[in-house]
């Protein structure tokens, strides 16, 4: 007998396609924004369900990550187009520091997570997918949550959909 897991999102990751064209339409982009960078248009997109956006503040916003490294992968990020720490303003940094301390309590509740790993990568050499907009990581993990899949296939498996921790995110606020 075989499991099967169902991660189908994954699919365009592994074939390198991106999301549908959105409608910028829409879009209240706010001064400095980068048209091409997902989270500038997180930031001023009503929709917030097609950005994948539960939660928004004054000065920041939690963003779900499309190609998840983990279950609950998070990108916490300042609202403004920003891209060196020393270009935040306190109120960006202290709203920045607030939601990862929140968002962390509520994974931890709502997904028994045993820890985390919060970082951000800070220029392209260090990793930054998006090197002009800062954003933080917040990758839940478990006690034994590697397998086989990443060594084997090259493939992390994800067991929850986009769609249910965008709900259990936005119920939150």
């Amino acid at each position: 007998m075989h499991e099967q897991l169902w991660a189908p999102w994954r699919l365009g990751y592994l074939l390198g396609g991106e999301p549908a064209t959105p409608d910028l339409s829409k879009v209240a982009w706010l001064p400095g924004a980068e048209q091409s960078c997902f989270l500038c248009r997180a930031a001023g997109d009503p929709d917030r369900r097609a950005t994948l956006t539960p939660v928004v503040t004054d000065q920041a916003l939690v963003v779900l990550n499309r190609y998840p490294y983990n279950n609950g992968h998070l990108l916490v990020a300042p609202r403004r187009h920003v891209g060196e720490l020393s270009e935040l303003m306190p109120i960006e940094q202290l709203e920045i520091h607030q939601l990862i301390v929140r968002l962390t309590g509520v994974l931890r509740d709502k997904m028994k997570c045993e820890g985390f790993n919060v970082g951000l990568n800070l220029g392209r050499v260090a990793g930054a997918g998006v090197p002009g907009h800062l954003h933080w990581h917040i990758v839940p993990r478990w006690n034994g949550d590697s397998n086989f899949m990443p060594a084997l296939a090259g493939v992390r498996v994800i067991p929850q959909a986009l769609e249910t921790l965008f709900e259990m995110l936005a119920e939150q606020g």
